[in-house]
């Protein structure tokens, strides 16, 4: 082989190994890192209610908390529920108002599921976030005759989070908006066997 032919297989050889080395570590950040979203979104896991992420400045309130969002709109507050299905399947309710509010279901792998207020049934959006198994169970336990409003939504991993924005177009809008997303419930949704017992 000449010496360019070296040249050439060698330069080949280190951008090829540099290539994989480097979408090795893209694929490994999100399992390596301490601070992702849904480390963060698990410190708050204990709370019935949606945790503020991100509050919009008020009148009393005239500089928001630090938030962890990198850029955040000054006109959205966010909140975020976390959930582990291993406790039970994961129940997220949301009353509507004048004021646009959606609700995202994120995974490991990112978003799965996305709603928002136009779906709203008698002003209530009610989320059922639950595993395959949770899902089939369910079904063989419904009732015929029994309507429900939930939307149920099967995960594909066992712990995620669910994230909550309203959107406030005029300032006097960002108590309302940030109210709203205190009052979302997130909770574990027990069997109704289980709440008779409990």
């Amino acid at each position: 082989m000449t010496p360019r032919g070296r040249f050439l297989l060698a330069t080949v050889t280190g951008l090829v190994l540099a290539g994989l080395v480097h979408i090795g570590v893209v694929l490994l950040i999100p399992r390596l890192s301490k601070a992702d979203a849904l480390s963060r979104a698990r410190a708050g896991e204990t709370l019935d209610h949606a945790m503020p992420v991100y509050t919009l400045a008020t009148g009393d309130n005239p500089s928001p908390p630090e938030a962890w969002l990198p850029i955040p709109d000054p006109a959205v507050a966010v909140g975020i529920c976390a959930y582990d299905l291993a406790e039970g399947p994961m129940r997220v309710s949301a009353r509507t108002g004048p004021l646009m509010l959606s609700l995202a279901v994120h995974g490991r792998r990112g978003a799965f599921y996305a709603v928002t207020d136009q779906a709203a049934v008698r002003g209530g959006l009610d989320l059922v976030v639950l595993t395959r198994a949770q899902y089939d169970e369910a079904l063989a336990n419904a009732d015929e005759n029994d309507v429900t409003r939930d939307v149920r939504i099967v995960a594909p991993d066992t712990k995620g989070y669910v994230v909550v924005r309203v959107i406030a177009a005029l300032p006097s809008q960002r108590p309302a908006a940030n109210d709203a997303v205190q009052a979302v419930s997130c909770t574990v949704d027990l069997p109704a066997d289980d709440k008779a017992g409990g």
